[in-house]
């Protein structure tokens, strides 16, 4: 597989890893998305200034207000996740050639 292969296979197998912790196997409850954020993306949640950002994030990905996080709504965090990082990644770019 390629590295590429190899992160979408992560993706896969990391939402169904929480999706699956109440039996549904196809979404994220609350709890899961808490417990998924919490424990996948500590760094990402230390630069966060506000308590409620992992609730935020989760009413955010909610697109459908079925109070669950399938994987297409999974996915937008990730692709918004990425791109932040793609910016600062860009800015050190930058910063380096200087």
């Amino acid at each position: 597989m390629t590295e590429l292969e190899k992160c979408l296979e992560s993706l896969i197998v990391i939402f169904h890893r929480y999706a699956d912790e109440d039996g549904d196997g196809k979404t994220l409850s609350k709890k899961e998305v808490n417990k998924l954020i919490v424990t996948e993306l500590p760094t990402f949640l230390k630069t966060q200034n506000d308590p409620k950002a992992v609730e935020k994030i989760r009413k955010d990905l909610d697109q459908n207000g079925d109070d669950k996080v399938d994987f297409q709504e999974f996915l937008s965090l990730v692709v918004g996740l990425s791109m932040a990082c793609d910016k600062i990644f860009m800015l050190h770019q930058l910063k380096s050639k200087k």
